[in-house]
This record gives C-alpha cells, structure tokens and sequence, in this order.
C-alpha cells in the first residue's frame, strides 16, 4: 500500500481535494481531526494544563481555541510545546489506522504540516494543493468569517507554497480556473498503477 501525504496553506481546497479522493473510494485520514480528538484524552489535558494552564480548556472540557491560539499567535514555543504533545499521538494513531486499510491500492493523509511535523517520514509520495493568495483569502473569510489580517498571519506561519512545491511529487492548482477532477483523476491513476 502506498501512503500519500496530502498538504496545502490556509484556504487552497486541500479538504475538497480529499473529498474527491474518497469518492473514488481511496481511504482518507484527517490529521487535523484527529488531533482535535486528542484534546479530549485525560493525559493530553494533563500535559495542556501543566503547559499551559486550566485556562486553555473550557468548563465543558473543550479545548479553549481563542485562549490558544492568542498564545501560539504570541510565542513559536507555545506552538512547539502543543506540537510536542499532539503530534506523537496523532502519528500513533495513524499507524493504527493504517492496519484497517492495508488492502487499499493507497491511502491518502491530508494534514496542514505535513513537513513542519515530519509527518512526511510516514509517507511515500506527497501531494501538494495550491491556489493563488486572493483566492485563498476569500475562501477563508467566507469559511471563518475571520479579518484579512488574521488570516495573514496564519499564512506567514505556514510553509510557503513554493516551498511546499519543492518538497511534493505532485502538484494540484486548485485556481478555479483550472478543473481539480482532471488533476485528481490523473493522480489516481498514477497510484493504482505503481
């Protein structure tokens, strides 16, 4: 079984490119999913609290977002220690996963830092999905209904595009004005050829 990495920045359609590969009945695994289940487990929420304090989950036991995310906004350790706790876990889990699915032709892993992560050691062949900054822009203020701004500097703490580009076997531009379908199908052949 071949395992494919599948990436892109905030807003370039990864999720939708997923979608098209379940339809062709190819298993997908979601690692930002995933790893908002983990937020869930007792230990996880230990190791959270100690890092960062009760304050980073709600009374409801549900990670606190907003308190987080100004946190991560605020201090690239923060981030590195929510990575050190999430990104262990989420890595196990999908080499569990993967036993349920060892008959697919390939599996596909859509994850938003698949290189940041190192979650790419897991993989054999990496997709990336592009799209043109403007775009990406108003899918995410349409999606969110957050500001520009904000959206901006998730972008900057993200892996540029053309750095994804380098780093991936495949390529889909997902412009709107190029068809996805034929980039996707393409892809798919490729898989169940190799």
């Amino acid at each position: 079984m071949i395992k494919v990495g599948l990436t892109g920045g905030i807003g370039t359609g990864k999720s939708y490119v997923s979608l098209i590969f379940k339809a062709f009945n190819i298993p997908v695994y979601n690692s930002d999913i995933e790893a908002k289940k983990l937020y869930y487990l007792n230990d996880v929420q230990l190791e959270m609290e100690a890092a960062f304090g009760k304050q980073v989950y709600l009374s409801t036991r549900e990670i606190n977002k907003e308190y987080l995310s100004k946190l991560i906004f605020k201090d690239k350790n923060a981030l590195k220690k929510v990575n050190s706790i999430i990104h262990p876990r989420v890595k196990s889990h999908f080499s569990e996963w993967l036993n349920a699915y060892n008959k697919a032709p390939y599996i596909i892993k859509e994850t938003a830092i698949l290189f940041e992560s190192g979650a790419y050691k897991q993989t054999d062949k990496n997709i990336v999905v592009t799209a043109p900054e403007k775009i990406r822009l108003q899918r995410v203020q349409k999606r969110d209904r957050i500001s520009e701004t904000l959206i901006k500097k998730k972008m900057a703490n993200q892996m540029s595009q053309s750095e994804l580009i380098k780093r991936s076997d495949f390529v889909i531009i997902n412009d709107e004005k190029q068809a996805l379908l034929p980039q996707i199908n393409n892809i798919h052949q490729i898989f169940l050829n190799l």
